[in-house]
């Protein structure tokens, strides 16, 4: 029976749990007509194909885990601001696999939504980062260095990439304080003397 109040966001909702479940990988138009009960043709109604519906997922995606991480960085400072940061991070990409995945999708030159939502994510971790006196280009190499960093351990850990016994909380943990650590090193003399200290994340959008 089909299923009523079939939308967009319906549809991209149901794309984006299927996505967790098997993998954006295998993610499909058929899959979602079948799990929301209408003929695949009825799905164009609401999405351009599947190239538009993993957009779509990652627009949602990233509009998530933007509120996760402002909510967990938040009010707080430096270290612990980047370790609640970065908990928040691990935990989505462990809980909403194919949702992390899908926010990794660079936006189109054209879409704005997308560029937007991806903007978001980014000031929040400026915001972070802006905690350690960080400016200008500075803010943007250690963004790329967060998040690198942070990307390879979730990615190797839900590939099953940690087989030794020791602790891969304890791993993690670790490499948290080594970011502070060099995020710390990267600030010029002159940036810790005018910053405040223990300046607490505010998250403007």
């Amino acid at each position: 029976m089909p299923r009523a109040g079939l939308s967009r966001a319906v549809v991209v909702d149901v794309g984006a749990q299927l996505a967790d479940e098997a993998g954006l990988e295998r993610l499909t138009l058929a899959g979602v007509a079948a799990r929301v009960g209408v003929r695949l043709p009825s799905l164009y109604k609401h999405v351009g194909g599947l190239d538009d519906l993993q957009r779509g997922v990652a627009v949602l995606a990233l509009r998530e885990l933007a509120e996760q991480l402002s909510a967990a960085a938040i009010g707080r400072a430096e270290a612990q601001a980047l370790r609640a940061f970065a908990g928040a991070y691990r935990r989505y990409a462990q809980e909403r696999p194919g949702r992390y995945a899908a926010t990794l999708r660079a936006p189109a030159p054209d879409d704005d939504e997308h560029a937007r939502a991806a903007a978001v994510l980014v000031n929040i971790i400026f915001a972070v980062l802006r905690g350690y006196g960080l400016e200008d280009d500075g803010l943007v190499h250690a963004t790329r260095m967060l998040r690198s960093s942070l990307h390879g351990f979730v990615a190797l850990e839900a590939a099953g990439g940690f087989g030794l016994p020791e602790s891969v909380d304890e791993s993690f943990a670790r490499l948290v304080d080594g970011l502070d650590a060099a995020l710390r090193a990267q600030v010029p003399p002159t940036a810790r003397v005018r910053a405040p200290s223990s300046q607490p994340v505010e998250i403007t959008r």
